[in-house]
């Protein structure tokens, strides 16, 4: 074990964990969101170590931190290490625990961002100030950045940080961030550590159904609410065609030879759906990314109950996977109908990062280091983060915040879920896994 990560570095990724918690950055979207406590919590205790960070705004109050740790080799490239500051909503009621009381109870912090993504940022804050503790300089350059705005659009954060200060990301080639190598239970003593590399296009959808406004009581052959239910139910019934990325196809190979399954994701009879039948709860990891999708999330007409309103809208969640956009396209052109126009509300790329890439190589490595008792398989996300921001300034991205967690904890369902939460022995594991990575890359 490295010696310093010692008890205060451990200590420390608890109580940056829990106050960043209480920290309120409840992004409700629309602008709804204040980061800058946060960013300036952050800040503060980078300076502590004698780095210089810079906070940047492109609206008051949606602050982002961006620091540069220098590395004893000038020649290599440089690493982005990023995470967001903002957290979707939360109610109080619903919960056990208030969501940010960041309460630490039987070995467990509670509240919103526990995993999405406070903890990261806390083991950042800790790995780093334990380095400036104990002398030690990585080998590259790492520039840090903290993030307003993931959760809606990240035109106040990680947009607005790759349009406006690239020079502050100048020779980074790589980055790492939220949801990767974590422990995924996949059966009675399998654990599996999927790590990202990949993610699917964000396609956010506005449909607008037109009709003729009338009279409740009155037949109306073009009543644009029925026009755009219709849309709506052939959208969330359509059944998308399988389209496997280089990323998915290297994630079923391996999860098949880990169960012993005689399968080939590239022969041309192959079918995806049979393995992942025969996958059990590893399948969760690859099913909602061998396809496009599109889901219904939001209905807007009308404003009285005896008017039929002359047009009515809806919003979908659309997922796209690389080189799969056309195939969108036309899909929807196709579903949506000649009386139901639709646009992008939201539109950001797909990813995909080598899985065969000396910087795998070395994640994988980290996690085996200390979990050896782990499987590390790559996967690709089912939605985004902030690496497709980056990828602008030709960042590779890959989804690496370290968590090792025991059976029966559902990481992946408390991402804006109810009672948020992550063991302290999980900080205590992503701290050594990411301090050992970080000097090694």
């Amino acid at each position: 074990m490295a010696e310093h990560i010692d008890g205060r570095a451990l200590d420390e990724v608890v109580s940056f964990t829990s106050e960043l918690i209480r920290i309120d950055t409840t992004n409700r979207g629309g602008g709804d969101c204040r980061e800058r406590p946060a960013a300036e919590y952050v800040a503060e205790r980078l300076a502590a170590t004698g780095l210089e960070p810079t906070l940047l705004e492109r609206t008051p109050g949606r602050t982002n931190v961006v620091a540069r740790i220098e590395g004893t080799d000038p020649s290599a490239d440089a690493l982005l290490v990023h995470g967001h500051l903002d957290v979707v909503p939360a109610e109080p009621a619903d919960w056990g625990v208030h969501p940010f009381s960041g309460e630490v109870r039987d070995g467990v912090v509670w509240g919103r961002g526990a995993v999405d993504m406070k903890n990261m940022d806390a083991m950042v804050l800790a790995v780093v100030r334990a380095w400036a503790r104990a002398g030690i300089r990585p080998r590259r350059d790492i520039v840090i950045a903290y993030t307003a705005d993931e959760e809606a659009s990240a035109i106040d954060g990680s947009g607005f940080l790759a349009d406006h200060h690239p020079a502050l990301f100048e020779g980074c080639t790589e980055g790492i961030s939220e949801a990767g190598a974590f422990t995924f239970h996949a059966g009675p003593g399998t654990a599996l550590y999927p790590i990202a590399a990949g993610e699917r296009g964000t396609g956010w959808l506005k449909l607008t159904a037109h009709g003729r406004a009338g009279h409740g009581s009155k037949v109306n052959r073009a009543n644009a609410v029925t026009r755009l239910a219709a849309a709506i139910a052939r959208i969330g019934e359509h059944q998308w065609p399988v389209r496997l990325t280089p990323t998915v196809r290297a994630a079923l190979a391996e999860l098949a030879g880990l169960y012993g399954i005689e399968a080939d994701p590239a022969a041309p009879d192959f079918d995806v759906d049979e393995l992942l039948g025969k996958l059990g709860p590893a399948a969760a990891l690859v099913e909602s990314t061998v396809r496009n999708s599109a889901n219904p999330t939001m209905l807007e007409a009308g404003y009285k109950i005896n008017v039929i309103p002359g047009h009515a809208t809806a919003y979908v969640d659309g997922r796209i996977l690389p080189g799969g956009e056309d195939e969108f396209r036309d899909t929807l052109d196709r579903l949506t109908g000649s009386d139901v126009d639709w646009e992008f509300h939201h539109k950001e790329v797909a990813l995909q990062s080598p899985v065969d890439s000396p910087t795998y190589a070395k994640l994988r490595a980290a996690v085996e280091k200390f979990a050896p008792e782990g499987h590390v398989v790559p996967y690709c996300m089912s939605g985004g983060t902030d690496a497709k921001q980056f990828s602008r300034l030709g960042i590779t991205g890959y989804g690496f915040s370290p968590l090792r967690l025991p059976p029966g904890f559902d990481y992946p369902a408390l991402f804006h879920g109810v009672d948020e939460r992550v063991p302290v022995d999980a900080l205590h594991f992503g701290v050594r896994v990411l301090d050992h990575y970080l000097r090694s890359a």
